[in-house]
């Protein structure tokens, strides 16, 4: 009897050390010995070591570690190797036809990067979903919040709204579980967002559904959690003063800015954020802070961020107040007054209706660069707008801030400064960072795209469309794939830049470009994506 009550005491005692491991990243788990694979670089990439799969209890291997990596001949990436299960690309038998026209191709890809529902595994960084979801490939198998918005565009004309709808209720469940939605589905993380495009995937969802109100009803409450994950502390915050994501100015006005819950380096880039740290000559925490911010907003990394345009170490992400994520905002707080009208709650309704009139005009006021025709981003401790002309300019316009004279002006800008022969450029500064020239990223097109029709600017959004349909589709003619990021300056060149190669796969390219095909504003009518292929 007292047999049986130790093994039960002591599988309650491995269940429970499980369980409160779950959620902990690689860092926490492994301790020195993930600084030591990390900064010996015993992976190319710093992201296999934090995908793989412990054999054992972490501290069964920590203890494993400690005895012999002090003994003669100790090899650590061998010890890896006889630990853990490493990480694999999905081994598909796919592969791509010559001469198959590039929206079959597309259609077809959506079952190579559809993965199923996930199975818990003990100590995995994987946060588990319980439903399917596509990735964008390569050496992301997980999934990415603001990519899926761009995803879902392409699996909604493919025909898979289905699919489409099992990922607003994976990302609502993990809204459920953390209180916001996570860069990706995995532990570390969790610290971090990515820009908020929940609510344009449930507008998304909604329009194509017989009972729209019955949509908004269903993540109302999804909605509301996310927003009050993006402006906890605003009520105790005073003017000229940031708490986490949000900044309150000098005259009260409430904005948001990216941040990151962890002021230490990524798990994911542990070595190369050390190594950027030793380089700035400021405080680490304070570097490693505004690195994980860059990479909450998306653009991991652009001169957009650093204070000399160049040089990585001067990055300052939570000094800036951005365009995008504000529009976004503005968008969040107009759907739950739209979610909350539908629901019958007039009062509910009228104060997210005043939240989002109150940002529309602190962004007219202090987001709009009016000497130089632009909407920037905005140096809140300085009390001036930052100087760089990015394709984030086109926010305002996509999310319906802008007035019409403003975006006339910001479509000039766009014609003279970031229309490349391949598309939209990210900014207009090389810096051999991945979000800046000569690279083009299939979200900024589309958001461009959309946004300068909204407002009558058809023949730019025309010109930029079909620039970016035939760098897609000329680059998918000569080598079968579709890339994460384009040179758009140099069509014939491939994208570059940032920490790893570049992917193929790829998520949100085939979901912007299959959208583009059978839009009818873009340049290339929907005749039929055989022949769109082939012009």
């Amino acid at each position: 009897m007292r047999i049986k009550v130790v093994v039960g005491l002591i599988v309650a005692f491995v269940i429970a050390t499980a369980a409160a491991a779950q959620d902990k990243t690689p860092a926490q788990l492994y301790g020195q010995l993930f600084e030591d694979v990390q900064m010996q670089r015993v992976f190319p990439d710093g992201k296999t070591f934090v995908d793989a799969v412990p054999r054992d209890a972490p501290a069964i291997i920590m203890q494993r570690y400690q005895d012999e990596r002090r003994a003669p001949g100790f090899d650590l990436a061998a010890f890896v190797q006889g630990n853990f299960i490493l990480p694999h690309l999905k081994e598909s038998t796919y592969h791509s036809i010559p001469g198959e026209d590039v929206c079959t191709h597309i259609d077809k890809l959506w079952a190579v990067l559809e993965r199923k529902p996930d199975q818990t595994e003990p100590y995995s960084s994987l946060l588990p979903l319980p439903r399917p979801y596509v990735v964008p490939g390569g050496r992301f198998g997980e999934v990415y919040y603001w990519d899926s918005y761009f995803t879902m565009l392409g699996l909604e004309e493919s025909g898979r709204d289905d699919l489409a709808r099992s990922m607003v209720d994976n990302f609502a469940s993990l809204i459920d579980r953390y209180g916001h939605i996570p860069n990706g589905n995995r532990t570390y993380y969790l610290s971090r967002s990515q820009p908020p495009f929940f609510a344009s995937m449930v507008d998304l969802i909604a329009a194509r559904s017989r009972d729209p109100a019955a949509i908004y009803a269903t993540f109302l409450p999804a909605l509301r959690k996310e927003y009050a994950f993006w402006m906890e502390g605003a009520d105790t915050l005073a003017p000229g003063e940031a708490h986490r994501r949000v900044v309150r100015l000098k005259d009260g006005s409430l904005l948001n800015r990216y941040w990151d819950d962890r002021d230490s380096p990524r798990d994911e880039s542990y070595r190369e954020d050390v190594a950027t740290a030793r380089a700035s000559h400021r405080p680490a925490a304070e570097v490693y802070r505004d690195l994980r911010a860059g990479a909450e907003s998306g653009w991991d990394f652009s001169s957009r961020w650093l204070a000399d345009s160049k040089t990585l170490a001067t990055i300052r992400t939570t000094a800036l107040v951005p365009v995008d994520l504000n529009s976004l905002m503005f968008h969040l707080e107009t759907t739950l007054a739209r979610a909350y009208a539908l629901s019958h709650d007039a009062e509910k309704a009228a104060e997210f209706s005043a939240r989002g009139a109150r940002r529309k005009a602190a962004v007219l006021r202090y987001l709009w660069d009016a000497h130089n025709g632009v909407y920037a981003d905005y140096l809140w401790r300085e009390g001036k707008p930052s100087p760089k002309v990015t394709a984030a300019i086109l926010y305002p316009l996509y999310f319906g801030l802008a007035t019409q004279a403003d975006a006339d002006r910001v479509a000039q800008v766009v014609q003279d400064q970031l229309l490349k022969p391949g598309g939209l450029v990210a900014t207009t500064i090389e810096s051999h960072e991945q979000w800046d020239a000569p690279n083009g990223w299939a979200p900024l097109q589309w958001i461009a795209v959309e946004g300068l029709a909204d407002y009558g600017e058809n023949d730019l959004a025309r010109t930029i469309a079909a620039r970016w349909m035939n760098t897609v589709v000329a680059a998918y003619r000569r080598t079968g794939k579709l890339m994460e990021k384009y040179n758009v300056v140099d069509p014939s060149l491939a994208g570059g830049g940032g920490e790893y190669p570049g992917q193929d796969g790829f998520g949100w390219t085939n979901g912007v470009l299959r959208k583009m095909l059978a839009f009818e504003r873009g340049a290339v009518a929907d005749a039929g994506c055989a022949r769109a292929a082939a012009e």
